[in-house]
This record gives structure tokens, sequence and C-alpha cells, in this order.
């Protein structure tokens, strides 16, 4: 850990969130770890208790920064569209992005600063093909909302949805590397479906991968 990783980190009152959890089952203990768009800091707060990792987050919210330094987090403001260019290849062992990457700007570019700054990245993502979507689009004709994406189409910060199979997508035409990959229900439970197949494309309400970028 960094040398000011010993300061107090305030114990999580809370379970992690299971997907959350997934996402920590990934990182080896001792890594360095970038968290973008963490929140109030709740993967960082278990990472630091249970793998002694040198963690460090990027969140938009001040009120989210607040409560991560309050908590003695390492956390700074900051947009994963404008500030992910100032931190140089391989600057940590994986950089994470839970559930963000779809109210970027330009997930394009997002997506590649994740594995240019980290040996590996890990991404989930809420899929717009699962069949409560296409349920509710079909037979309401309205914007459907879910646990994974609860918001009005009005106010919703969500900009850039797609599916399962659109991410692997673009990975493939980026040649980034899919190490794994993960396939989620509502509650962020892990299916046993292959993640690249149209059935999980359906079922899967969310999708979790360790990337690697190009060597």
């Amino acid at each position: 850990m960094s040398p000011d990783s010993t300061r107090l980190i305030t114990p999580l009152k809370n379970e992690l969130r299971e997907d959350l959890r997934l996402v920590a089952q990934m990182i080896e203990p001792g890594s360095r770890v970038l968290d973008v768009g963490c929140g109030e800091g709740e993967l960082l707060s278990y990472l630091y208790q249970h793998k002694n990792v040198d963690g460090r987050g990027m969140e938009l919210s001040q009120g989210g920064v607040n409560s991560c330094v309050r908590n003695g987090l390492s956390v700074i403001q900051g947009d994963a569209d404008n500030d992910l260019h100032d931190y140089p290849p391989h600057a940590f062992d994986y950089v994470v992005l839970s559930q963000t990457l779809q109210a970027t700007r330009n997930p394009h570019d997002v997506l590649r600063h994740l594995v240019r700054i980290g040996r590996r990245a890990i991404v989930s993502i809420p899929n717009f093909a699962h069949w409560r979507m296409r349920l509710r689009l079909l037979t309401e004709g309205r914007m459907p909302r879910t646990a994974a994406l609860p918001h009005h189409w009005y106010d919703t910060p969500n900009i850039h949805l797609c599916t399962i199979l659109d991410f692997i997508d673009l990975c493939d035409d980026e040649k980034i590397k899919v190490e794994r990959s993960v396939a989620l229900d509502d509650l962020g439970q892990a299916y046993r479906l292959n993640p690249r197949g149209r059935l999980a494309n359906l079922l899967a309400a969310q999708g979790l991968f360790l990337l690697q970028g190009r060597s």
C-alpha cells in the first residue's frame, strides 16, 4: 500500500453490492487500483480492508467526493470524459468503471483510456437488450425502466445505451482482449451463461468484463 494508506478507513456499514463484490474478486491483493466514478467509495473501502490495495478514486459529484474523503479515501473530483488523459500509461494495475460508461459523452475514448491507464480494466454496463426492456417497449411503447436503468427518459444520465453484444463488438473492433466476462441478473448475481451468446444478451440485466488493451 502507499505511504498515505495507513490513515484510518471507515469500515463499511452495509454489505457490498453483489456486482461490486464480483469486481473485487477480479482484483489481486496489493494492486494499484483507480475507481472511476467511485460514488461514495464502497468498492474502494472494501478493497482497502480486504485486499490491501493502493486505491485511488475519481468522482464527478462533489457530494460523493466529500463522503469518500470523510471516510479516509483518496478521491478527487473528476470527469471520465475530460480527465483520464492526464494519467500516464500503466499507472495502475486495474482501472474500474462500474455502471458508468453509458453516462459518458465519448464512451469509445473513455474505454481506450481505461486500457491505457490500467494494465487491466474492469467495466460493467447495464444491458439494454434485457428481456424486460424489450417487453416493455413492445407492450407499452414507452422507454422502459428497470432496476439497472431506473430513470425516466427525460432525466436519465445514460446517453449511450448499449447491449452486451454491442460492447463486445466494440472491444473486438478496438482489439481489446476480453479476459473474462460475466452475465449478471437484476441483483448482480452471476448467470452460468456465455456473455457472447444471444441467450445472455436476452436474459442478463448487466454485463461485467475484465479487459486488457493492446500490448
